[in-house]
């Protein structure tokens, strides 16, 4: 008889674990975040991307400047500069960088460069895929949580499992990838602000679809 109890305790765990497992999601939960924050700051410098556009201007050489977009190969090419690597640096950087080959032809150049267009790097966007109205791939924005993602893709389609949510992030600490569990059906459908979080560049939330 003991052994018996013992069994039936041990399939009860089980069971309490994976209907646990299938309510909240996979991985650990995020800490929760405010609807509106009350010391909100700004976020990491923004890093140029493929298809950016640019103005770089020159001071008292306007001729020098021009306004570009990024090509897919992540250069640009000016007036007396041919194919610069945009991509991955900061507009100072970039504007920087061009002061630098500027200097071969003019005294010392002062150079600006305005991202007026913005698309930036894969590990500054946000990516919603699976089961919402319209999975895109966002550009991140300082402060933005789970919520303003969902509004930005038109929230969840009929059948999705928004309990069943993972958010797959790259821990830039340790290298490694960690999954979070999300609650977006309880954050859209009841209204429930603990499910709302903070969201980080580079953050992949994946929805799965109902099963039944």
């Amino acid at each position: 008889m003991r052994i018996n109890s013992m069994k039936t305790a041990f399939c009860m765990g089980v069971c309490a674990f994976a209907l646990a497992g299938c309510a909240g999601g996979s991985g650990q939960e995020l800490p929760r975040a405010s609807f509106v924050s009350t010391n909100q700051g700004p976020g990491e410098q923004y890093v140029i991307g493929p298809l950016d556009q640019l103005t770089v201007f020159v001071w008292r050489n306007p001729e020098l400047g021009a306004e570009v977009q990024v090509r897919p190969d992540g250069r640009i090419t000016t007036p007396l500069i041919q194919d610069m690597v945009a991509v991955g640096k900061t507009p100072a950087m970039l504007a920087d960088d061009i002061s630098v080959m500027l200097a071969e032809y003019i005294t010392e150049p002062r150079v600006s460069v305005i991202v007026n267009e913005f698309s930036g790097t894969y590990a500054q966007r946000i990516r919603v895929i699976g089961a919402t109205e319209e999975p895109a791939s966002i550009p991140y924005r300082a402060n933005m949580t789970l919520l303003d993602a969902m509004i930005a893709v038109g929230g969840l389609s009929e059948f999705a499992a928004g309990n069943r949510a993972r958010l797959i992030r790259h821990d830039r600490g340790t290298g490694e990838q960690r999954e979070y569990g999300l609650r977006i059906s309880s954050l859209l459908r009841r209204g429930d602000t603990s499910a709302n979080v903070d969201l980080q560049p580079g953050d992949v939330i994946i929805i799965p679809e109902s099963m039944f």
